[in-house]
Order: structure tokens, then sequence, then C-alpha cells
């Protein structure tokens, strides 16, 4: 019992939503796009590399000398392995200067 009016108006409804999600994403990748051309080519004016090659390849720097934190294959320091605790007297130092 459903109205044929109410099926065209939720199809409609739904064409819109989805064509202006399609345009939106559309327009995302194209700002993306442009800003990664324009960074290449003030690279080449410049002669220094892109920030987005450089963030490459740190990342692929990193991950090959497995620096980053959290790293689980990472070897403690052999001052956390002794196991000592160093107990530091905390005094009050007093600056005698006249500041202006």
């Amino acid at each position: 019992m459903n109205n044929p009016l109410g099926q065209m108006f939720r199809f409609i409804l739904k064409l819109v939503f989805v064509s202006s999600a399609a345009v939106l994403a559309l327009g995302l990748l194209l700002v993306a796009l442009t800003v990664f051309v324009l960074s290449l080519l003030t690279a080449l004016i410049t002669g220094r590399k892109s920030a987005p090659l450089m963030a490459f390849s740190r990342f692929r720097q990193f991950s090959q000398q497995r620096v980053w934190p959290g790293n689980s294959s990472r070897q403690p320091s052999s001052k956390a392995a002794s196991g000592q605790v160093v107990d530091v007297e905390a005094r009050e130092i007093i600056d005698n200067r006249q500041q202006p």
C-alpha cells in the first residue's frame, strides 16, 4: 500500500544525497591533487624536495631503522635493566642577581 508519490520522492531524495556526496568526494580529490601538483611544481622551481616526498622518505627510513615509539622489538636501555634507583636530595637555588 505504498503510494507512488512517496516512492518517487524517496528515490529523488536518495538520488540528490548520492549525487551531492559524489560531488563532495570528487571536489576533495580535486583539491588534494591540485595541492600535490602545486607542491611538486614548487619543488621543481626551488630545487628542494617536496614535503610529501620528504614525509614518505622519512617514513621509509624510520620503518627500516625500527625507531618508532612503541616498537616492541626495541631492546631496553642498560640503565633501566639495572633496576637501581638513585635518590636525589632537592635543594632550592636562590638567584642573588638584581633584576632590572
